[in-house]
């Protein structure tokens, strides 16, 4: 996915600012795609370039101006366009698996110091998830009455509940096998 399509795709729910831009990501799609306002204000500038969407200031007199960026013809037809492409499952990067995949070279409770940390961290996401990020969704569609745009909302979250409850599992049993390993405590 790149981050044009992403903005492309906010931009058609309505026209908003790079500041509006990061507060969407930030509420919606953090639990699978992150930006940084240092990535989206060139990529406005990108798309604009393109012709995909057009800019204009919008003057504040006790506030700076602010440029509020319109999704063109041209920007909903990349959209739709990248919306029907299909995708090739993405290339895995997990540090966290290399690290696993040498253990053997760690004291047993160093690593097994690092399954429940990770342990931890999913469980806390999956907590949230569950929690004040549903619930921030479910605001927003009930605010906005985008009822069909938030079916498909939920099921990304129900796609990052799952995926942690299988990290959550996998952990689990993880530990329990390295627990009942007769490795040296200590190794250095």
């Amino acid at each position: 996915m790149s981050l044009k399509h992403a903005l492309l795709g906010f931009l058609n729910y309505g026209s908003m600012s790079g500041y509006d831009l990061k507060q969407c990501f930030d509420q919606s799609i953090q639990h699978f795609w992150s930006a940084n306002l240092s990535q989206i204000y060139p990529t406005l500038s990108q798309l604009e370039e393109e012709g995909l969407l057009t800019m204009e200031v919008a003057y504040q007199e006790d506030r700076p101006n602010r440029k509020v960026y319109h999704i063109t013809e041209a920007g909903r037809a990349e959209l739709r366009r990248w919306l029907r492409e299909p995708m090739e499952t993405p290339p895995q990067r997990q540090p966290f698996l290399v690290k696993v995949f040498f253990g053997g070279n760690i004291a047993k409770e160093d690593l097994l110091a690092q399954l429940r940390c990770q342990l931890s961290l999913h469980k806390e996401q999956v907590s949230a998830y569950q929690g004040p990020v549903r619930k921030v969704l479910q605001q927003y569609i009930e605010a906005t009455g985008l009822a069909q745009e938030g079916l498909f909302w939920g099921l990304t979250l129900e796609a990052g509940i799952k995926q942690k409850k299988a990290w959550i599992e996998w952990l689990e049993e993880a530990i329990v096998k390295i627990e009942s390993l007769d490795m040296p405590v200590t190794k250095d």
